[in-house]
């Protein structure tokens, strides 16, 4: 990857996380609901949907979602190279993996859209930094020793910037947002699954307004 095209990419990357404090990670099984989702959650104040490729139709969401105004709809859970492609043709405005192979990092070398590869450990960190990355999911966080590993890997890495993801809940949250390394949290929390089902937009939308509200100042 070229010092360009890796500054431009870091630049992107930041420029969408910094949009809200919480990217709502989503896996959507009913198509239907793409578009009152989106529009409830960007209405709330989060604009940046990850949409995890976990369902039969997580790409047909994609391109529904992403014809919503202000939304910033990119994929989750992206694992392969051809994953990578494949999202990127549904229109998703950036790509976020659970963790970063080499094949992976080779792939993103040539897309248009950025990829926010995911870490657990200071050697997945380093091996994405030869790759010339500075921006990485931490992931599973909570389960990856949470808030004490993100203030560890400040003093060693002090370029990096993270998007933490994975056990993250309303209560949990502010804890992340208020460390100088991240940038945002990614949860669910805001989308509960019965609320979802019974397509229940007033209560997802007032905790996307209690998400929306735990900006760090």
């Amino acid at each position: 990857m070229s010092h360009s095209h890796t500054d431009r990419m870091t630049a992107l990357v930041d420029d969408i996380l910094r949009q809200a404090p919480v990217v709502p990670v989503l896996a959507i099984a009913d198509l239907d609901d793409a578009i009152p989702l989106a529009e409830t959650l960007v209405a709330a104040g989060l604009p940046v949907l990850e949409i995890t490729l976990r369902t039969p139709v997580a790409l047909d969401v994609i391109r529904r979602m992403r014809t919503v105004p202000g939304a910033i709809v990119g994929a989750g859970t992206v694992l392969t190279s051809e994953d990578l492609a494949a999202v990127q043709a549904a229109g998703a405005a950036f790509a976020i993996s659970p963790g970063g192979t080499d094949a992976l990092y080779a792939a993103a070398r040539n897309a248009d859209i950025p990829l926010l590869p995911g870490i657990a450990t200071a050697s997945e960190l380093m091996r994405g930094l030869e790759h010339g990355y500075k921006r990485f999911k931490f992931f599973p966080a909570e389960s990856s020793g949470g808030v004490a590993a993100l203030k560890g890997f400040g003093g060693p890495f002090s370029q990096v910037n993270f998007c933490p993801t994975g056990g993250i809940d309303a209560a949990k949250a502010p804890s992340y947002l208020a460390l100088p390394n991240v940038i945002t949290v990614g949860g669910s929390w805001m989308v509960p699954g019965d609320a979802l089902a019974a397509g229940d937009w007033e209560r997802i939308g007032e905790l996307a307004e209690r998400a929306t509200a735990l900006r760090v100042a």
